[in-house]
């Protein structure tokens, strides 16, 4: 079988799942990205350039769907120059429109990955009472959807990575779209006996590690009120070091237009007082970095709103740790309090330091929970569970492409 992956980066969520497609089930896998074109663990590469996008002129509600459907147009344009490209499956992830034009050029089915679906109530949008919802921001929603409606009505068959995050899209289509997590590579993330050192900076053996990992450091991810935990426990303790992993930027909401300073980080220093010599901001790290920080780590925070759920939590049960996590919807598909891990409400700074300090007191005694962390990533998350399930799905969709609506493509001239 031939898959055609396509997503504006590499790997995104598709470089682990097309080389295993190529090295341990006979695949043929090409990927279509704006990265450079090469070779990758036996993954074609296929550059595609966007040579426009929205502009200030264009409508603030229409600009997502028009710069989406540049990217939509670039794919088409760089795969049409390459004929000798005939998959039997295409599968993308849907908002960037990178598929949409496709399904004009092959007759195979398409399969697009579903990972959110905007809405302006008991949503992130409209979550923290703190951030006013501006109108603007209210009408932009609903047309931020338009590209992924038309993935889902041009699509074979989609999935999403929780059955929160499905039970997001509309009811007409959910029929259309299976739950399938993108999967844990356990070979690679397993706890492991590490020096004590966090880069250059050797950890005495008595010092706890608090650990915080977030692509960037925004609201959404609840980068300020960890933050303001940490201070409350640094006053209670002074044997707790906390490793920050993450870059000084915003990749989620609107944070840049709600604070003066130049970044959320330097926003959120600026509210309070912080000893900063308790705390290593490490910026952006190697994974091989990071499956070691977690080995270290005596605790670690994860928050969100109702969002896309992080990879990183995951990581984090991989490797065994002990997590404290906002009590949310998209958390609690995953985290059972006291069973896997500790929750908290979102913006309740007292429990979230009141259980902190009880891990910290005593950490070897809340080891089991990021033990059985460990198990629910093997029975359900790691790729050993759902490889099998997408190489499944992948076979049935080729298999029975008319059930499922596809068209084939208009001659053209």
């Amino acid at each position: 079988m031939h898959v055609l992956f396509v997503h504006q980066n590499f790997p995104a969520q598709f470089g682990h799942l097309a080389s295993r497609l190529v090295k341990r089930h006979g695949f043929r896998c090409t990927f279509v990205s704006e990265r450079p074109a090469g070779k990758v663990d036996g993954v074609r590469l296929i550059q595609y350039k966007v040579k426009g996008r929205a502009t200030k002129r264009s409508h603030p509600c229409s600009r997502t769907f028009e710069n989406c459907t540049w990217h939509a147009h670039a794919v088409y344009t760089a795969l049409k120059a390459h004929p000798e490209i005939k998959p039997d499956l295409i599968v993308g992830h849907s908002g960037f429109g990178s598929t949409l034009f496709l399904a004009d050029l092959y007759g195979c089915p398409i399969i697009n990955y579903f990972e959110y679906y905007y809405r302006s109530r008991d949503s992130d949008l409209d979550f923290r009472p703190d951030q006013p919802v501006l109108q603007r921001d209210v009408l932009r929603v609903r047309a931020r959807n338009a590209m992924i409606l038309c993935d889902l009505q041009t699509c074979t068959a989609g999935y999403s990575p929780t059955e929160w995050q499905r039970s997001l899209f509309p009811q007409e289509y959910q029929s259309k779209i299976r739950t399938i997590f993108d999967g844990i590579d356990r070979e690679f993330w397993y706890r492991r006996k590490v020096p004590r050192f966090i880069g250059d900076r050797e950890i005495p053996a008595g010092t706890r590690i608090v650990t915080y990992v977030s692509r960037g450091f925004e609201s959404m991810r609840g980068f300020d009120i960890f933050m303001r935990v940490a201070k409350r426990i640094c006053a209670e303790r002074k044997d707790v070091i906390f490793v920050v992993v993450g870059s000084d930027r915003v990749c989620y909401g609107d944070d840049l237009r709600r604070c003066k300073a130049k970044s959320f980080l330097k926003h959120v220093l600026a509210q309070d007082k912080y000893d900063l010599k308790r705390f290593i901001f490490t910026g952006p790290i190697l994974e091989s970095q990071l499956v070691e920080l977690f080995s270290l780590s005596d605790l670690h925070f994860y928050l969100t709103v109702p969002f896309v759920l992080s990879w990183s939590l995951m990581n984090a049960l991989a490797v065994g740790c002990t997590v404290l996590a906002s009590d949310t919807a998209p958390v609690r598909e995953v985290i059972r309090h006291g069973h896997n891990g500790l929750l908290a409400g979102f913006f309740d700074v007292d429990e979230f330091t009141r259980q902190a300090l009880r891990v910290l007191d005593a950490p070897a005694e809340f080891r089991p929970l990021g033990r059985a962390g460990t198990r629910l990533i093997d029975k359900k998350y790691s790729l050993a569970k759902t490889l099998p399930q997408m190489v499944k799905f992948f076979r049935e969709t080729v298999a029975q492409p008319s059930k499922r609506g596809q068209q084939k493509p208009a001659r053209q001239q």
